[in-house]
């Protein structure tokens, strides 16, 4: 009894720590997250039961961890949120599984390294499919203390991963094959250089940027105006008229607007009549902005979102997203679109990182009937079309092009690099983050794309419908914060950047690597498994 006693503190005390990193700024404590589960993972490798005993304990830390951070997801949702905390704790839990498995069919001291690339494999394949939630990515721990990831640039969040989970079996390696292990000694000293050196190495890194601006004077300023408008996304902003919206907007941006200004930065969803855009130039909600803007102020471009829709005249053409129309054979496919508008042209883009069970039914070919079980939040919901390209909004006389981030995207590193390898070198970030009220939720959020800003070196605008609205530099500062729940605008001048970064270049490598890596080394277990087993079964004389 007092054993188990002893593995279920160690396990909500992973679980704590793991919290803890998102919190208060306390990123340290992901370094020593892991070290309660690995040793709880030691025990009972050659124990009888070991993987049921070994989920049950890791699925608690996950579960655990899950719900203390991201519990804001309720107030969408009680019964979606509940889903999100056990398939997410559920999928950890069995990669967890996966790599005491491995470990111990290679029996090699060395074998508790695979958890990193393991790991890291899982958090990429996270990513990439229908029931995507990456919001737990363990680099993104550091998003809270961007100066010691100014390397981000050549890694991506990975690299976080990577120096966590590294640190954390060094810890553990450490504490369990030095009984009486002194404060001042080797051990110790390795310990505290795996933290130290990647930290000073940033320091370095903003070093020298500075004295590139000192030495480097900046040019083709653009004058960017962001406005939060405030209005609450399930009470008011999808039942008030549009043109009330509308003329609320033009109350807040009078005279802040001027012949100087370069951008205007408009929230998700902020137009919320549907937009036909086989007729998006003629549209009167885009009529509006230019009737009321763009003829007063000719240089002005506005970056806004709004819901678009592409109709298809029958089944043949319509894609695994389409709705069928009611009184027809035609189907369309709704938006959750950034909306890019100038006097000469409008340019769309349509969200492609969906929200799983709000604006998407996972695996839409095969869960098309269950599209009417999407969580309601009040605006786009059901199963929403996306683009296979991360298209940039271009003005070639003024030599800039925007990233159009939309809101859940910015959450995604090699997504987001896409953009800036199709010549972005602005991201602007329109979100509406008041779903989650005030809570850590939208204070996350915001912290993500900092790490945005460092990988790929861009200033970012991000226009929130109600806080955090600011601009964040390309090292992760933050200024002109708006406060949560208040009418503001903020104006700042940003500077273009067509520089590539690695990370930006040649995207996640060591997530690739990893991928690789752990499908060898399964495979390779599997069958150092089976030899092992014909060896036994071979009758000896």
């Amino acid at each position: 009894m007092k054993g188990k006693f002893t593995l279920l503190l160690l396990s909500l005390l992973s679980a704590l720590l793991l919290s803890a990193s998102w919190y208060w700024h306390l990123s340290i404590c992901i370094f020593f997250a892991f070290v309660p589960l690995l040793f709880i993972e030691d025990k009972l490798s050659h124990a009888p039961k070991s993987r049921l005993k070994l989920f049950a304990y890791s699925y608690l830390t996950f579960f655990t961890w899950n719900i203390l951070v991201t519990w804001w997801v309720v107030y969408a949702s009680l019964e979606g949120a509940s889903l999100a905390f056990l398939a997410n704790s559920l999928l950890m839990a069995f990669v967890f599984l996966i790599f005491s498995a491995t470990k111990k069919r290679i029996n090699k001291h060395w074998a508790i390294w695979l958890l990193v690339p393991i790991w890291i494999a899982w958090e990429h394949g996270h990513t990439i499919w229908d029931l995507t939630w990456t919001w737990l990515t363990i680099g993104n721990a550091f998003a809270f203390n961007t100066n010691w990831i100014q390397w981000y640039e050549f890694t991506g969040t990975s690299g976080g991963t990577l120096w966590a989970l590294a640190t954390n079996i060094l810890i553990f390696q450490t504490l369990k094959n030095n009984a009486s292990l002194k404060l001042v000694s080797k051990p110790v000293f390795k310990i505290a250089g795996i933290i130290i050196i990647p930290i000073l190495f940033s320091f370095i890194i903003l070093f020298i940027y500075t004295i590139k601006q000192a030495n480097n004077s900046k040019s083709n300023a653009q004058q960017v105006v962001v406005v939060q408008p405030n209005i609450d996304p399930y009470n008011t902003k999808f039942t008030l008229d549009y043109q009330s919206q509308f003329l609320q907007m033009l109350r807040l941006i009078k005279g802040r607007v001027t012949e100087e200004t370069n951008f205007l930065v408009l929230p998700e969803t902020f137009i919320t009549d549907d937009i036909d855009e086989a007729k998006v130039k003629t549209d009167q909600s885009i009529q509006w902005f230019r009737d009321s803007l763009l003829k007063k102020f000719p240089h002005l471009k506005i970056i806004t979102g709004g819901n678009t829709y592409v109709l298809y005249e029958n089944k043949e053409k319509a894609t695994a997203t389409a709705r069928k129309e009611l009184s027809s054979e035609r189907y369309y496919d709704y938006f959750n679109s950034a909306i890019y508008i100038d006097n000469s042209r409008v340019q769309v883009y349509h969200k492609s990182k969906l929200v799983p069970g709000v604006e998407r039914m996972p695996f839409p070919a095969l869960l098309k009937p269950l599209e009417s079980l999407a969580i309601n939040m009040g605006g786009t919901m059901g199963s929403l079309g996306t683009q296979d390209t991360r298209d940039v909004f271009t003005n070639d006389s003024m030599g800039t092009s925007i990233a159009p981030v939309v809101c859940y995207e910015s959450v995604y590193a090699d997504y987001v690099a896409e953009y800036i390898r199709n010549g972005a070198n602005f991201i602007f970030i329109i979100t509406n983050d008041g779903w989650w009220q005030d809570t850590p939720g939208y204070i996350q959020h915001l912290n993500y794309a900092r790490m945005r800003a460092i990988e790929n070196r861009r200033q970012i605008a991000r226009c929130a419908n109600t806080g955090i609205s600011c601009f964040i530099s390309e090292f992760g500062t933050i200024s002109e914060t708006t406060n949560w729940w208040e009418e503001a605008v903020i104006e700042k001048k940003m500077y273009p950047n067509n520089d590539l970064t690695f990370f930006s270049r040649f995207g996640d490598l060591i997530s690739y690597f990893s991928v690789i890596c752990s499908l060898l080394f399964i495979a390779w277990s599997f069958l150092q498994a089976y030899l092992a087993g014909k060896q036994r079964s071979i009758p000896r004389n």
